[in-house]
């Protein structure tokens, strides 16, 4: 790994973590809710890179998608490959296997995988047009690069809060000081041009909250990241918010998950590249 490629991976701190709270929203997303935009790309034979797969749920059911190819997942942190394993074994997946990788320096050769993947990733990274090209990189000429990521000033939701107006501001602040960026999904097309990807198509998705139950888990799963997780030691240690501010943002996550009315809109952008043949 270069120098200059080392240091762009250690400029940013994943933001959340794997507290509870956060792998309580990372074991619900699956394929058909967090990358529909791939799946009609997808063939039996493909050989898949999954990039940030986390507990494993998006990975395991691309395998599924690709029972005579394989899919690779990786992570930088170890201690949530074995959750990984632990989804794909349950499913009785013999096509998938984890391991941990920068993605900044993957350790593929080039050209290796039909697609490479990569969810809510490079919101998360140090250099995310370097990460782009090593995505490039390791995908074959002819291969698709397809990438998701929120974009948390373009999230939206009613009734009004002050105090959700307060968890926002707080969130894009931290996020930032930890060398990420929480505005990523309005980026990707122009990362990946600037990672000198030319076959771009980009959209965008939204996840959407409003059933009581849907409000329920939604909210609570914020409120309780905002006191118990990575992030509310970051926002606390980086001198972002007292304990005070964290308790009145929590606070605010509930009342908005008992509002009958409760609406909340979580926006995405999504690119699908095709690497030149």
């Amino acid at each position: 790994m270069s120098k200059a490629r080392e240091q762009a991976g250690e400029t940013a701190v994943y933001t959340h973590g794997h507290h509870e709270s956060v792998l309580r929203s990372h074991t619900w997303r699956t394929a058909a809710n967090s990358a529909a935009y791939l799946l009609g790309s997808l063939e039996p034979h493909m050989k898949v890179l999954d990039v940030g797969c986390g507990p494993g749920t998006i990975t395991a059911d691309l395998a599924a998608l690709v029972p005579e190819g394989h899919v690779t997942g990786v992570d930088r942190a170890p201690e949530i490959l074995e959750q990984a394993r632990a989804t794909a074994a349950g499913r009785g997946l013999s096509n998938v296997a984890f391991g941990v990788a920068d993605v900044h320096a993957l350790d593929f050769p080039d050209d290796t995988f039909c697609v490479v993947h990569a969810h809510q990733v490079l919101q998360h990274v140090g250099d995310p047009v370097g990460a782009l090209r090593e995505m490039k990189r390791v995908t074959r000429p002819g291969g698709l690069i397809a990438v998701r990521d929120s974009d948390y000033a373009a999230m939206t939701w009613f009734p009004a809060s002050p105090g959700m107006d307060a968890w926002l501001d707080l969130y894009r602040r931290v996020a930032r000081a930890n060398g990420g960026e929480p505005d990523a999904g309005r980026r990707l097309k122009s990362w990946a041009r600037r990672a000198g990807l030319t076959d771009i198509t980009a959209g965008s998705s939204t996840w959407t909250f409003s059933t009581p139950d849907e409000r329920a888990w939604w909210s609570g799963l914020w409120a309780d990241r905002t006191l118990a997780s990575a992030y509310a030691e970051r926002a606390t240690e980086g001198g972002h918010a007292s304990g005070e501010q964290l308790r009145a943002v929590s606070e605010a996550w509930r009342e908005w998950g008992r509002q009958e009315d409760g609406w909340f809109s979580v926006l995405h952008g999504e690119i699908l590249c095709r690497k030149d043949a």
